[in-house]
């Protein structure tokens, strides 16, 4: 077999799963932090772990350039050269090659673009992609798909759409089935429906295990992505898992696991650590703000973390405003470990079939706000 997949539990078109796979098992609805290089940025992999987190996500782009799939390999592979036992999802690349790559030139065959390190030219092909994820020894490879650029005309996103489809079918084949190891495919269209059903079609034609929507998350607003998901995520194989790429903020992954999705990732909570932004029950807090430079409390109550258990608002805002790397430690650790309880929440709801009670419940808090201290 390759990955499995077992749904426990619905709460309407919410699922509570099972993904198992070579190197553990996943609770779903998941939210995986974002390990780009082979790191999770300012967090070791135990404390990875520790913050609640099965799986996380690397990064095919930016491992082929540096230090190499190659090297990554010849050195035990992703999981012993980061000290990470558990599950790895691995990014295609094609996002990366988009956002990041210098004079990229997309064509049948692939994309050809120039490194942003040092401008050196490199090709990724779809078979390359899936050779390069072989090599790193993820558990979970997709596909390499072209990002749709946002905003795009009918006809631009339905060229780019068509030409993701026919790189996931070779991507399909290039890809070894192995015990615990699966592919997943990659929905494109942009904002438009009939685009999106097509390529859902296209996908379940050919066949993964696990279906990803992307190309969401780049401009078009949570308005907007939600159509998406509405019209995407019913047409996809509803024993597979869903799983929405690039997202996103507690009120965004709220909203798609409502709609049936099951697994995320988005660099928000580890970036919103290194900026001094944390994340609470009561919305986000601004820790270089100078109304905590005397708060004695917790950042936040509620939470099990160290920079909630150990250390006051008042310390905290110190680290941020003294460019301390340890603020950025507390506070990626604080956020994960937020994203990780609202998952658990998630799950438990599902099971019990209150979703929409902690929905109501978790946008309350949300629309209350960091309240000051009298």
């Amino acid at each position: 077999m390759s990955v499995a997949f077992a749904i426990a539990a619905r709460d309407g078109a919410a699922r509570r799963g099972r993904l198992t796979t070579a190197h553990g098992t996943v609770e779903t609805p998941a939210f995986m932090p974002v390990g780009t290089a082979a790191a999770v940025k300012a967090m070791r992999p135990e404390d990875v772990a520790q913050a609640g987190f099965a799986m996380i996500l690397a990064n095919t782009y930016h491992l082929m350039l540096r230090p190499g799939a190659e090297r990554v390999a010849s050195l035990g592979g992703l999981h012993r050269f980061m000290n990470w036992p558990g599950p790895i999802l691995t990014d295609s690349g094609g996002f990366q090659v988009l956002s990041l790559a210098k004079l990229r030139q997309i064509s049948e065959d692939g994309v050809v673009f120039q490194s942003h390190l040092d401008g050196s030219r490199h090709e990724l092909s779809p078979e390359r992609a899936i050779e390069i994820q072989r090599l790193l020894g993820a558990d979970i490879t997709m596909v390499l798909d072209e990002c749709t650029a946002f905003p795009a005309t009918g006809n631009e996103a339905r060229q780019s759409m068509e030409r993701s489809m026919r790189w996931a079918e070779r991507c399909k084949h290039a890809f070894r089935d192995s015990g615990g190891y699966g592919l997943f495919g990659i929905n494109q269209g942009g904002v438009h429906a009939d685009l999106r059903l097509a390529s859902a079609k296209a996908l379940t034609d050919i066949g993964f295990d696990g279906y990803a929507i992307g190309g969401l998350a780049v401009g078009e607003g949570q308005a907007a992505m939600f159509a998406v998901l509405d019209a995407t995520v019913p047409t996809l194989p509803d024993d597979k898992p869903h799983y929405l790429m690039g997202v996103g903020k507690p009120d965004d992954l709220l909203g798609a696991v409502i709609r049936g999705v099951d697994l995320f990732d988005c660099v928000v909570p580890t970036r919103s650590g290194r900026t001094a932004q944390a994340f609470t029950r009561f919305g986000t807090v601004n820790l270089r703000n100078a109304r905590h430079l005397d708060d004695k409390r917790p950042l936040d109550q509620g939470c099990d973390c160290p920079a909630c258990t150990l250390y006051s608002r008042a310390y905290l805002h110190h680290l941020a405003r003294a460019g301390e790397i340890l603020a950025s430690m507390l506070l990626t650790h604080h956020n994960l470990r937020y994203y990780a309880r609202l998952m658990e929440q998630m799950r438990a709801a599902i099971e019990a079939g209150r979703l929409a009670e902690l929905g109501n419940h978790l946008t309350r808090d949300w629309a209350r706000g960091d309240i000051e201290p009298r």
